[in-house]
């Protein structure tokens, strides 16, 4: 490989869609672009473990070559990709075509991924003798439930001083993101024929009924915590689904809702806590709840300043937030604009990805 361009080819052309949720994808993707990344860093002296997090799905961790005894740190991008449902491009071609690359984690993340390897790749001579160790992380699973960087935080967070996770953040190191909580509320009634109503309980009219009342007074107690670069907490009704026919009064309602929090709403307790409190007046139950922390790294933090690159904030959350809330300081970098991430003809620019790797590579030279 003569350059970035030509790393981050193969690695679109290896499907590695997320098979969580999505029937029928091949779950051995993420593993077959851990095993290009070990026969790319090896060569140059790496250490590589696959770690196994669910079944065929491995993290993988790049050790840097020299001594076991220094700071480390890691770089840090997913192995996966969302879906190619509704894509207009041919999502593995690995295209150029008007100064750009096409094909599905062109820019989620394997943009990125290309651009933090290849800064590896050029300064292979300097990585052993560097005060600071450079590892590299492949998560698995960040486009479902990140089980990948849950389990990486868990059981090696505490080795490290400093993690950049690759995401496509237009080269501004985003150091702090909105947590969410995903969280579905069910309510109950009875069903009867639709003649006679009255004998029956609409779960519809319930469900509707509480979030005609739980709506604001989430809006309200979300909106007491704010955050100077991510503004405020916010609520979102997203789905709703109950009954069976036109003719049955419904027995059953159901709607999921979206929490984002800002760090200071969940500094006391957590976002499901909070909405188990609020749901306690009322006849409903929470059947689930799935919830990822917000992200924040002091601005003034020495190794946001060694960066010297524009600060900034998200309303998403990505791998950077389970590594953060296991005490490990994290920002979320690369190439590539997120407005391109999980699009129907999702790209990258050429310009932009060689920036990004001509970055890394000289801020790798630099911890010298």
């Amino acid at each position: 490989m003569e350059n970035v361009v030509e790393l981050l080819q193969p690695l679109i052309r290896i499907p590695s869609v997320n098979p969580d949720g999505d029937p029928g994808v091949n779950p051995g993707g993420e593993t077959k672009v851990a095993e290009f990344i070990s026969d790319f860093l090896q060569p140059l002296g790496f250490d590589i473990t696959l770690e196994e997090i669910l079944p065929g799905r491995p993290n993988l961790i790049a050790r840097a070559p020299g001594p076991e005894n220094r700071p480390r740190i890691l770089l840090g991008p997913h192995l996966d990709t969302v879906g190619v449902g509704g894509m207009t491009i041919e999502p593995w071609s690995g295209e150029i075509k008007d100064g750009k690359i096409w094909g599905r984690g062109s820019s989620d993340t394997k943009g990125p991924m290309a651009a933090m390897l290849w800064g590896l790749k050029e300064n292979a001579h300097l990585l052993a003798h560097l005060p600071v160790a450079v590892d590299f992380v492949g998560f698995m699973g960040e486009e479902s439930s990140q089980p990948g960087s849950r389990h990486f935080a868990e059981h090696h967070g505490s080795e490290y001083e400093f993690a950049i996770a690759g995401e496509p953040t237009s080269m501004e190191a985003v150091y702090c993101t909105k947590g969410c909580l995903w969280a579905t509320i069910e309510t109950t009634g009875k069903a009867v024929h639709a003649s006679k109503p009255h004998l029956g309980e609409n779960a519809i009219l319930k469900m509707t009924d509480l979030l005609n009342r739980l709506h604001p007074a989430l809006e309200n107690e979300l909106s007491k915590t704010n955050h100077p670069v991510l503004g405020q907490s916010s609520v979102n009704i997203g789905m709703i689904d109950g009954g069976t026919r036109p003719n049955i009064v419904p027995d059953r309602c159901r709607t999921v809702i979206d929490i984002r929090t800002v760090p200071a709403f969940v500094e006391h307790q957590s976002a499901q806590q909070s909405l188990v409190n609020f749901l306690s007046d009322y006849p409903c139950a929470l059947v689930s709840a799935d919830e990822y922390p917000p992200m924040e790294m002091a601005p003034d933090h020495p190794w946001l300043e060694r960066l010297g690159l524009p600060l900034t904030g998200a309303p998403w959350f990505s791998d950077a937030a389970h590594l953060s809330k296991a005490g490990l300081p994290s920002i979320c970098l690369g190439p590539g604009s997120i407005d391109q991430a999980h699009t129907k003809d999702e790209f990258i620019k050429i310009s932009d990805l060689e920036s990004g790797a001509q970055w890394f590579t000289e801020w790798i030279a630099s911890l010298a």
